[in-house]
């Protein structure tokens, strides 16, 4: 609802004990300049979920820093006694969130067993990040800053049950090399790890942004013990980043890949650019068809330069034509985006079948500037054929 500050100040004047609201577990605040000195007419102790929008810049301020301390100040006395979830945003990526680290980690260290969800832009204190690894069904996290800095004979014993993570901008240069550490850190003698409930549980990893890494061997390592992964995001784009195809991976890596993670019905690892710098090809799409057999949506690089030959390896290779003899997924469109393809008319035959060949259910190659087969060859018409 937009209310009318005159109504805020009635609401606030009359004010019965207790508040307005007593029972209320449910609560979504779009803060603006004029209603947030009125924000805790709203808090009710019975709090479970609350979702925090703060539009801004409010009259053109560039630092509403007074905004901020009232925020801070309101946020401070906000319930937790039964808070399951706590989601905050903004409508501008320039937010000084730094200023309400403090307020909003006290938040957080205050939070119970019952806390469930976190998704905040906000930086947390060590403390309030450590507390939130330990909390005991903690399964959903949308993490925008670096970790803590855990000592090497320091690590946390248990990583939370999470069922979702999602790594903003700025958060996966730190925390995938945390979770590397964690694999690979001490065991006992059951050979639980302080990753064993996160690999069991795991079933959504997005990483919005991969800053100073790439999509290589040493990315496909740490996420690869997550062998219950159902969607894999990797929003990356090469087109923004430092001006080089950031897709680092071979076949060997996307093949491992796809034999740890069966369970994937979503595969993005970055739209395919137009650099054809990549060292995959076809042959690791067959590997992801035949391992990933629930898999219904796929980004991912592939050279083009000799792709008539590759197809043609694929038929020729013994290695291959066992594969291709399996069951594979059931791929209706795959995401082609930028990849060049330079054919002559003899061969785009070749690659099409090619394609039917290793994704059966396959309907139409996705394309950013056209039909990445031209218009007188439709994967359609293909499979009617084959078939």
């Amino acid at each position: 609802m937009i209310l009318e500050e005159e109504t805020f100040k009635k609401l606030r004047l009359n004010s019965p004990p207790g508040g307005w609201f007593p029972a209320l577990q449910d609560l979504s605040l779009y803060i603006t300049e004029s209603n947030l000195p009125y924000a805790n007419l709203f808090l009710s102790p019975n709090l479970k979920r609350i979702s925090i929008y703060v539009s801004w810049p409010w009259n053109n301020t560039a630092h509403p820093l007074g905004a901020l301390q009232t925020l801070a100040s309101i946020t401070s006395t906000l319930p937790t006694s039964s808070l399951e979830r706590i989601s905050v945003g903004t409508n501008h990526q320039a937010m000084p969130w730094a200023h309400l680290r403090d307020s909003f980690s006290s938040i957080i260290l205050r939070c119970g067993p019952s806390f469930t969800e976190c998704d905040s832009p906000i930086p947390l204190s060590n403390a309030a990040l450590d507390h939130l690894i330990h909390l005991p069904h903690f399964h959903t996290w949308r993490i925008h800053g670096p970790p803590p800095a855990y000592p090497t004979s320091s690590l946390p014993l248990v990583f939370p049950p999470l069922r979702e993570l999602t790594l903003g901008k700025g958060a996966a240069c730190g925390w995938l090399p945390l979770l590397r550490r964690l694999e690979g850190g001490s065991s006992t003698t059951q050979g639980v790890t302080p990753l064993s409930k996160a690999k069991e549980f795991l079933k959504v990893l997005n990483v919005r942004d991969v800053s100073g890494i790439n999509i290589g061997a040493s990315f496909v390592s740490t996420i690869q013990c997550f062998r219950n992964l159902v969607h894999l995001n990797a929003g990356v784009h090469c087109e923004y980043s430092r001006g080089e195809c950031i897709f680092k991976l071979n076949n060997d890596n996307v093949t491992e890949l796809a034999m740890a993670l069966t369970q994937l019905e979503s595969l993005l690892l970055g739209r395919p650019c137009s650099k054809n710098t990549c060292l995959t090809t076809v042959a690791c799409l067959l590997q992801i068809s035949v391992h990933c057999r629930k898999l219904e949506e796929l980004d991912i690089h592939f050279n083009t330069t000799n792709i008539v030959n590759d197809f043609k390896n694929i038929l020729e290779d013994p290695r291959f034509q066992q594969l291709l003899s399996l069951p594979k997924c059931r791929l209706m469109s795959l995401h082609v985006y930028l990849t060049p393809l330079s054919l002559d008319e003899s061969d785009f035959e070749i690659v099409g079948n090619g394609m039917v060949d290793i994704f059966p259910s396959l309907m139409d190659l996705d394309a950013l500037g056209g039909d990445w087969l031209g218009p007188s060859m439709k994967i359609m018409d293909l499979q009617e054929g084959w078939e």
